[in-house]
């Protein structure tokens, strides 16, 4: 048990990791017309690792069928275990080069000398209000020209993390940010809890494995998954890759929050009654709201929210929040259904979905079209003329 929950918390860390990077060098890169669907179809990806993945474990568990089934050497599926993971590493060491050798976008780049443009700003500001007093026959004490050098060099010398919290400090910033990482957090709860304990779903469709011996189990459970992504997860997320750039953001986050819920709260009403059928339909269109709605979305909103000087700390930030709650949800959700029942654990679930909702129509912005790098840059701006007036 020890081993699957460090399993399962090593497996979010990397999720955090790879989010950060994709969403970060897609945002970079993207044009402001097609930058929602690209990112989208970046994470899309996720939903063929799933659907490839389950794939791949059929066909190892196949070729260990007469090991395991024939001859009962049960022991043989932590090869299977150790054969599935590494082939999962061939792909990702596969792009490892080219992100390595992979450069900096023009849009990055620019933003790294930013404070020292606004340092020599306010220098070449500051010897113009010395000259017009020079005009004037008036001298500038010693005292204020120490307070200019000190304020000059303190944004030469300012760390990226005072920067950043110096950013955040603005309500009209942390408000952006409460809302991508609270969003992320609520849907995460939802998403997780449901697809890291499948075990259940799979009893009421009929690929749970009961009876038979170790490798039918397996085997059905395998295809269990592999039907459940290719209803709900992979449609999802093209319908979103299709319709983002139209619909915006917001409008596909809300009503995916919305959808699910409704699709959460029919299992959880009619969890013992309904046919295998309709269960799988439920299921099926649960996740593709899903994926169709606030899975897709907010791996998105923090890659077109923030500026490029802040948008990796800030998706981090945000990305770290989801991934908090979905190891919430899945160290939860046992200990709750055999306390509470899983009915009333899908409850839970529709009302994280319902406050994401909320969270999203209250914080977030539609963000079709926008430009962060211009908009800090204007912001900026009116900063330094109010800064150079007062």
């Amino acid at each position: 048990m020890t081993l699957l929950i460090l399993s399962d918390k090593r497996r979010h860390v990397s999720k955090i990791k790879v989010s950060v990077e994709t969403a970060s060098i897609t945002g970079d890169r993207a044009s402001l017309r097609k930058r929602g669907t690209m990112l989208t179809y970046v994470f899309a990806n996720q939903g063929w690792g799933s659907f490839v993945g389950s794939l791949v474990t059929m066909a190892v568990l196949a070729c260990y069928k007469t090991a395991m089934d024939k001859n009962g050497q049960v022991y043989k599926i932590d090869a299977v275990w150790r054969i599935v993971v590494g082939l999962s590493l061939i792909p990702a060491f596969g792009t490892l080069y080219q992100r390595l050798t992979l450069p900096e976008s023009t849009r990055f780049s620019k933003t790294r000398n930013t404070e020292a443009d606004e340092a020599q700003k306010e220098t070449e500001a500051q010897n113009e209000r010395e000259a017009e007093l020079k005009k004037a026959n008036l001298e500038t004490s010693s005292s204020e020209q120490s307070s200019v050098q000190a304020e000059v060099a303190g944004i030469k010398k300012k760390a990226h993390i005072h920067e950043f919290l110096g950013y955040m400090s603005e309500w009209r910033h942390a408000k952006l940010l409460i809302g991508t990482a609270l969003s992320w957090f609520l849907v995460d709860i939802a998403f997780y809890g449901i697809n890291l304990n499948t075990s259940v779903v799979l009893q009421q469709i009929g690929f749970d494995g009961a009876g038979n011996n170790a490798w039918h189990k397996i085997f059905r459970v395998a295809t269990g998954n592999l039907i459940i992504t290719a209803l709900g997860f992979v449609p999802g997320y093209y319908v979103t890759v299709l319709t983002v750039e139209w619909l915006g953001r917001k409008w596909i986050q809300i009503q995916g929050f919305i959808m699910s819920s409704v699709f959460i709260a029919i299992l959880a009403a009619r969890f013992h009654d309904l046919s295998s059928v309709a269960f799988i339909v439920c299921f099926a269109l649960m996740q593709f709201f899903f994926n169709f709605g606030a899975n897709a979305t907010t791996y998105m909103y923090p890659a077109e929210l923030f500026p490029t000087r802040y948008r990796a700390f800030a998706h981090g930030i945000s990305a770290a929040s989801g991934k908090a709650g979905a190891i919430l949800a899945s160290l939860a959700f046992n200990a709750l259904s055999k306390k509470i029942g899983t009915p009333a654990v899908l409850w839970i679930f529709v009302g994280c979905n319902l406050a994401g909702a909320v969270v999203t129509l209250v914080c977030l912005p539609e963000v079709r079209g926008r430009d962060p790098d211009a908009i800090e840059l204007e912001e900026r701006r009116l900063a330094r003329e109010q800064r150079a007036t007062s």
